[in-house]
């Protein structure tokens, strides 16, 4: 008999290669945390959801400094592709033939970019509803609580991309963004 514990797991930790950096994890993260805050707290708990609000700014004002000086798939220019570059992999993962990539695919590029445009929206608005300037500005509230409920919309479709791409590629998606490793691109 056989004993399975000790086999070899397809594709052991040891071949892994690290990605995702501890600040790019630490981000993702605390910015899914501190936005189930924020909404839990818009209705009722003012305080709770103004410092929820500022950290997330502060949070994201560093993921930008980082897409700059952060290491390579942590850098803008590591994932942000050109419009056609996305559309042509937005249609190969529709049939399920997308090239995979070791960083951010172009759809996870593009995710990223409008998920923290949203988040500034959404901050921007937010602190504006604070100044006695736009006190009584409705439109505030309103361009606030429609980026809210876009935002909503554009977590799931990251978390629908991280599922096909998971499930495309035969890799969790989910895990390399806690652990930091993926498996080498020339690894099937």
């Amino acid at each position: 008999m056989t004993d399975i514990s000790l086999q070899a797991a397809p594709h052991a930790e040891a071949s892994d290669v690290k990605v995702w950096d501890p600040f790019v994890r630490f981000f993702h993260w605390a910015l899914v945390a501190l936005f189930v805050v924020a909404f839990a707290t818009a209705e009722d708990y003012e305080t709770a959801h103004l410092a929820a609000g500022y950290a997330i700014l502060a949070l994201v004002l560093a993921r930008i400094v980082w897409g700059f000086v952060g290491p390579a798939h942590a850098r803008f220019r590591g994932f942000v592709f050109a419009p056609r570059e996305t559309l042509r992999f937005m249609a190969d993962t529709a049939r399920l033939k997308a090239r995979r990539y070791l960083g951010h695919n172009p759809a996870g590029g593009l995710m990223v970019v409008a998920l923290m445009a949203m988040m500034l929206a959404i901050t921007a608005t937010g602190i504006m509803q604070t100044l006695d300037v736009f006190a009584d500005a409705e439109w505030v509230e309103e361009i606030h609580e429609g980026a809210v409920f876009a935002t909503l919309g554009l977590i799931g479709l990251h978390l629908l991309g991280v599922l096909v791409a998971s499930i495309e590629h035969r890799e969790n998606l989910v895990r390399s963004m806690i652990t930091g490793r993926k498996r080498p691109l020339d690894q099937a």
